[in-house]
């Protein structure tokens, strides 16, 4: 079960540091899918990249959980782990803190919601469009791709494989990413357990949430929502007023730092802002507390 600390925890200044000793890997992955608008008819194939993680001493022989990242606005599938000529950041913090036992070892995914331009994460309009779009190629295209690549839990990647092994797989989005994070929680709860949405509202229409659950046939144990944003965040006053209307609406959402009691958290940084520096921060906090005792 998942057991949050009462406040978010810095990264250790060490972990940004390169590691020489059991550095993971990074992939360039492409796959096929199909323009966003006209996903339906398949029209129009597309073939588009994803930036994955495997970590230190990664073999087809263990399984691994997966942890799929989506970017913010202005931003493409290289803005949190780079490439694998040119490793950002977050490459560094999961490197040290996996070899310290922080984090568990996983796979890391990060995708994104451009459609026929890196430039589209660019237009705001557009962009919330893509998101409430991008669960077809998802589900459809990018799931099966990466889970019949590397070795994770999905038996198989038919549509109950996906399913039966929704437990190991989590989303998590930034800004504009944690809209996506919402839409995936509205549309696949079928293949993923675990949310993490930061700074990015998408209504504050908790009974509509609850319906998104109920709809794709689950429950309140069957998931759980760990959301963060910072109090010097543009985004902090919608964002919090969702997260307060989820927790005031108890028929779905309970709100507890554990699994056992609820399904919904909200950690918020004093001060925080919406930088690169507080979703990295976010984001380590989500690691660190996933898949601890599998």
């Amino acid at each position: 079960m998942l057991q949050f600390t009462t406040q978010l925890q810095k990264i250790p200044s060490r972990y940004l540091q390169k590691n020489n000793d059991k550095p993971g890997k990074l992939v360039s992955f492409n796959y096929d899918t199909y323009e966003s608008f006209s996903y339906q008819q398949k029209s129009q194939k597309l073939t588009k990249r994803a930036i994955v993680y495997l970590p230190y001493n990664y073999s087809s022989d263990n399984k691994y959980n997966v942890f799929y990242l989506m970017h913010g606005g202005w931003s493409d599938e290289t803005t949190y782990l780079g490439t694998p000529d040119d490793p950002h950041p977050l490459k560094n913090i999961l490197d040290n803190a996996i070899a310290e036992g922080k984090i568990t070892p996983m796979i890391v995914v990060c995708p994104t919601y451009n459609n026929l331009s890196v430039q589209d994460s660019s237009d705001y309009g557009l962009a919330l469009q893509l998101t409430d779009n991008y669960h077809n190629e998802l589900a459809d295209d990018l799931l099966p791709a990466i889970e019949n690549e590397f070795s994770t839990y999905a038996e198989n990647v038919t549509e109950q494989g996906l399913i039966d092994s929704r437990d190991h797989r989590a989303f998590c989005g930034f800004s504009m990413g944690s809209v996506t994070t919402w839409h995936v929680f509205q549309y696949c709860l079928r293949y993923f357990r675990y949310f993490f949405p930061s700074s990015g509202a998408l209504t504050a229409n908790a009974e509509l949430l609850a319906k998104f659950v109920e709809k794709q046939g689950y429950r309140s144990f069957d998931f759980y929502i760990f959301a963060a944003s910072g109090t010097a965040d543009f985004a902090y006053s919608g964002f919090t007023a969702q997260i307060q209307a989820m927790a005031s609406y108890k028929e779905m959402f309970k709100f507890a730092g554990n699994e056992k009691d609820g399904n919904l958290y909200y950690l918020v940084a004093p001060g925080g802002t919406h930088s690169p520096e507080n979703a990295l921060e976010d984001f380590y906090n989500c690691l660190i507390q996933l898949w601890k005792e599998n």
